[in-house]
């Protein structure tokens, strides 16, 4: 019976570390998908800026 009892707190002793470590690594996904979502907003915004100052001009073969 002991030995089951051992056993059993080992067993969620290393659940416990791997949720840990889990968090750990969606926690630092998080960031950079946060990061990367500000970013594709100012590469949205930069487009947008660079299509609304005025009509293109066209290629000197036109």
């Amino acid at each position: 019976m002991e030995e089951r009892i051992i056993e059993l707190e080992l067993r969620s002793s290393e659940q416990q570390r791997l949720q840990e470590e889990l968090s750990a690594v969606l926690y630092t996904q998080q960031q950079e998908l946060d990061r990367l979502r500000a970013e594709v907003a100012a590469l949205r915004s930069r487009l947008d800026d660079s299509h609304s100052v005025g009509p293109a001009e066209k290629p000197p073969h036109f």
